[in-house]
């Protein structure tokens, strides 16, 4: 979907608004969040409120009879944007092929202030991130990148720079990861959770942590293949790391271009973010999935982005 066709599609809040409702509720049967009770009934606001939603559901349970809207207890709650703007930002994102920053989101959208902004990049980057994912196979590439500061010497890389891991299928998925380091148990548990012992093979570049991380997953030597980039050798038939390098670059580009620096704090979302628009980039339902995400993410408040266990 481009922003033509959501502005022509959500012209109203409105409309945004029974669309999430049926995003949240795909069997067309409205639950309350608060008992999962299905006796609902929807009633019309004939007095004029400050509340801006024109209706409410009214939950029939007697011990309940809690009302709420379609957004009630999701990302949207409470939100002090129009859903147009959310509806528009969300497309933006997604058709970003190297992100967009809140900067110039707020500029985009006409929105007040920059912090405003940014809260909106960060709750709809919330509900990028995977959940329950198939396992890899196939042939399987990995590799790790550094991002941050300048790089002083190879040596000292990790005192500026923090790791990450990529690993990507050819024709299948990407995912990118945040880790301490490159070290084989890094490595192992990333490896574990997203690669197949069945995996049909592996290709590396000549990082001694590899093999090590290999077996502790109970991925066979004979299925490891390593391209010796120290040589000056980065293709040999088709032993390449290239597919996963150009994920790297794309995000690396986004970086420089579009972010110009990102929070470590923050940068596994970023890597989410990428990841899921990369993962969707010729599917046509990634908007209506980003939407069925947000109704099924609880709030995300901007105490909770901001505090030190963000």
């Amino acid at each position: 979907m481009n922003i033509r066709e959501a502005h022509e599609k959500f012209a109203t809040d409105e409309q945004c608004l029974e669309y999430i409702g049926k995003m949240r509720w795909r069997d067309g049967i409205v639950r309350c969040p608060e008992c999962g009770g299905k006796e609902v009934k929807r009633v019309e606001r004939t007095a004029e409120s400050k509340n801006r939603r024109k209706w409410f559901y009214l939950c029939l349970e007697k011990t309940c009879h809690n009302q709420f809207t379609p957004t009630s207890g999701t990302i949207f709650h409470d939100t002090h944007l129009p859903l147009i703007v959310w509806f528009q930002a969300i497309t933006l994102m997604l058709n970003a092929k190297k992100g967009i920053s809140a900067m110039q989101l707020q500029r985009d959208l006409g929105i007040g202030g920059y912090k405003t902004a940014w809260y909106l990049n960060h709750r709809i980057r919330e509900a990028m991130a995977e959940g329950a994912i198939p396992m890899l196979g196939g042939i399987v590439e990995i590799d790790e990148t550094y991002i941050g500061g300048k790089m002083r010497s190879r040596i000292d890389r990790l005192k500026n720079k923090d790791a990450v891991m990529g690993i990507r299928e050819r024709g299948g998925d990407l995912r990118l990861f945040k880790i301490a380091g490159p070290t084989s148990e890094a490595l192992a548990e990333r490896i574990k959770e997203n690669v197949s012992p069945d995996v049909k093979r592996v290709i590396t570049d000549e990082w001694i942590g590899y093999p090590a991380a290999f077996i502790a997953c109970g991925i066979k030597g004979d299925k490891h293949e390593t391209i010796k980039h120290k040589d000056k050798i980065y293709v040999r038939g088709d032993v390449h790391t290239n597919t996963i390098e150009s994920a790297f670059s794309l995000f690396k580009r986004g970086i420089a271009g579009n972010f110009h620096k990102v929070s470590i704090k923050h940068l596994q979302r970023y890597l989410n973010e990428f990841t899921y628009r990369f993962n969707r980039r010729s599917d046509d339902g990634a908007f209506m999935e980003t939407v069925r995400r947000l109704a099924g993410f609880a709030p995300l408040p901007f105490s909770a982005l901001t505090s030190d266990e963000a």
